[in-house]
């Protein structure tokens, strides 16, 4: 990706971080790809609890209403795509972190080990993980890659009320 591209790309991100805020909403992405004689604008959002479909609206119309005042996307035609995060994105904040508590996660350190647990819990600098019955805290400056894993037919200790 150009600088030109990373610069619009980081722009559109400032003006939207306020608005979506306000919504209780973080950017977690931002994606603008030529798409022929236009461009497609792929905005990632995500909030504590999830997104709903409705707050995926709500965020299209207040991004569609930001940038329709800014000048931030020229003049060249767009196509506005706005989702949730999604379970494929690494986690790379301790928002993210807090937001998968008891999900299996698979996490690289620096030292080139990997540990595969579920997140009991997180700060803003570490998470605890249970890896086969044994707890392991893990700062997240030590970690160059973790990723949610995909769990079919889990059983949850959680009791439903």
């Amino acid at each position: 990706m150009s600088s030109r591209q990373d610069a619009t790309r980081d722009r559109i991100e400032a003006e939207l971080v306020d608005p979506l805020g306000q919504m209780a909403l973080d950017v977690e992405a931002v994606e603008v790809t030529p798409a022929g004689k236009r461009r497609v604008l792929r905005v990632a959002v995500d909030k504590d609890g999830g997104v709903t479909l409705d707050d995926v609206a709500d965020a299209t119309r207040e991004i569609s209403r930001v940038l329709d005042d800014s000048d931030v996307m020229g003049e060249m035609p767009y196509t506005l795509e706005v989702t949730s995060r999604g379970v494929d994105r690494p986690l790379t904040l301790p928002r993210h972190w807090r937001r998968n508590e008891d999900r299996l996660v698979k996490a690289t350190l620096a030292d080139g080990s990997t540990l595969t647990g579920r997140i009991l819990a997180s700060s803003e600098e570490s998470a605890t993980l249970d890896v086969s019955g044994t707890e392991h805290e893990i700062a997240y400056a030590d970690v160059t890659k973790a990723l949610v894993q995909i769990e079919f037919n889990r059983k949850s200790d959680k009791k439903d009320d």
